[in-house]
């Protein structure tokens, strides 16, 4: 596996984005907001009532910052969390394949 900053040289494009992306500070702020409110959860319900699911933010925010209060969160089917689609990510409504 390739050194931090360093990437695979058979790497694609996509996946040289992706890593370039996630590494930037305001993502890894989310990310880290999003591993707290699962730690949160699983707190409180336990790490097998939360496996294989997601944890949902009821209310999102557009300025990336999730609101992690406890009365915002649940637990929900993965396939039902990543099916709503709010304008952001997701296979768009209609589409088999992801190509719009």
């Amino acid at each position: 596996m390739p050194r931090k900053g360093q990437y695979d040289a058979n790497a694609s494009a996509d996946s040289k984005r992706q890593r370039r992306y996630n590494s930037q500070p305001a993502q890894k702020k989310r990310r880290a907001q999003r591993n707290a409110a699962r730690a949160e959860m699983a707190k409180k319900y336990g790490k097998a009532a939360i496996k294989g699911k997601d944890i949902d933010h009821k209310q999102h925010s557009a300025k990336g910052m999730l609101n992690n209060s406890p009365s915002n969160l649940r637990v929900m089917d993965k396939s039902k969390n990543r099916a709503k689609n709010l304008g952001t990510g997701g296979r768009k409504r209609g589409s088999k394949n992801g190509n719009y």
